[in-house]
């Protein structure tokens, strides 16, 4: 079984996140999408994230019944902050039957040489590219292991979506209906 890992911070998830693990699940050879709910993104300031379970439940009610796809919370239990090649370590040893493929969009393989140990992701998984607007993907384009795939794409940022709920703005359509009505009856984000 192929597994395609979508990693995020998911804060909150929104119907582009979805989008693309769908796609990555229904038109590549992926036999499922794992959302990875990343505690801390090296790169990112813990400061803006809701709490982890939060995020993962959202994750979760965003999926609702897709049996291609999961809500996975694996990098909780992990050192942080989380390296991706620290959670490939580890799943590679709990699940050594199974392969495993990166998915991520074209901003980030352009940073992939940034990346801690990047050359055993290189390596050792297959890594699905969607592009991102104006962005330029950098040499490791053109990597053997890497597959740049044409998913449809949707300019909407979870950051625009928490901008959104502090305003008091509505974000639906932005986020799938369960996501919403958990939003609007929470605290989450305002």
């Amino acid at each position: 079984m192929k597994i395609g890992l979508f990693f995020g911070s998911f804060n909150p998830i929104h119907i582009g996140h979805l989008i693309i693990a769908n796609y990555m699940a229904t038109q590549t050879d992926l036999d499922k999408v794992w959302l990875v709910v990343s505690p801390q993104n090296p790169l990112k300031p813990r400061s803006s994230l809701a709490r982890d379970h939060d995020r993962l439940h959202l994750v979760r009610l965003g999926i609702g019944d897709n049996p291609l796809l999961e809500a996975s919370s694996v990098e909780f239990g992990l050192p942080r902050p989380s390296y991706t090649v620290d959670t490939l370590a580890y799943l590679w040893e709990k699940y050594p039957n199974r392969q495993f493929a990166l998915i991520m969009g074209g901003d980030n393989l352009a940073t992939l040489h940034l990346w801690k140990n990047y050359e055993v992701l290189l390596e050792r998984c297959d890594i699905y590219v969607y592009r991102r607007p104006s962005t330029e993907m950098g040499a490791l384009a053109q990597h053997p292991r890497v597959r740049i795939c044409p998913a449809p794409l949707l300019d909407i940022s979870s950051t625009y979506i928490r901008e959104c709920l502090r305003n008091g703005k509505s974000v639906r359509y932005l986020v799938p209906d369960p996501v919403l009505e958990y939003l609007e009856n929470s605290n989450l984000y305002r």
